[in-house]
């Protein structure tokens, strides 16, 4: 009975191993792999749209309010929490964030507002409004990047 329960125990940490090898942290800083993953998200529904709008891939507008609507609620998450002072280690994140952490902050927001004007430009099935908002909320992604994202 001892060694069918020391089996059983070897199987259980063994399979486990595995696991939490798994979910290990990407970074030791979980801010980090949230914030860079709620930029994935981000990206995951500007991508499709991008190439609607610059005709590398054709126009669908069910597609295109569907990520007009992923990337607003992406944006209504709270990813200015994934930048904890001083978690820069590891990551993309420019130390003018929390230099100038008031911008930082002003231009999430910007975003968070011009992805609502998207989601609603998309509602509306005008494709010269869509491109035109599209064009307008990519500018403010691009301008953030360009200031406090290293390449």
């Amino acid at each position: 009975m001892k060694k069918f329960f020391l089996g059983l125990s070897l199987v259980a940490v063994l399979g486990a191993t595995p696991m939490s090898i798994a979910f290990a942290d990407e970074h030791e800083n979980p801010a980090i792999d949230f914030r860079e993953s709620l930029m994935t998200i981000f990206k995951w529904h500007l991508k499709p749209m991008a190439g609607m709008i610059k005709g590398k891939i054709p126009f669908n507008e069910a597609a295109f309010r569907k990520n007009a609507n992923g990337l607003a609620a992406a944006t209504s998450l709270d990813l200015l929490s994934g930048f904890p002072r001083g978690s820069i280690e590891d990551s993309e994140a420019k130390p003018e964030i929390w230099r100038h952490w008031p911008d930082f902050k002003d231009k999430f927001r910007t975003l968070q507002r011009e992805s609502a004007k998207l989601k609603q430009a998309a509602a509306s099935g005008d494709r010269a409004a869509m491109k035109a908002q599209f064009i307008r909320t990519a500018k403010v992604c691009k301008g953030c990047h360009k200031k406090f994202r290293e390449k």
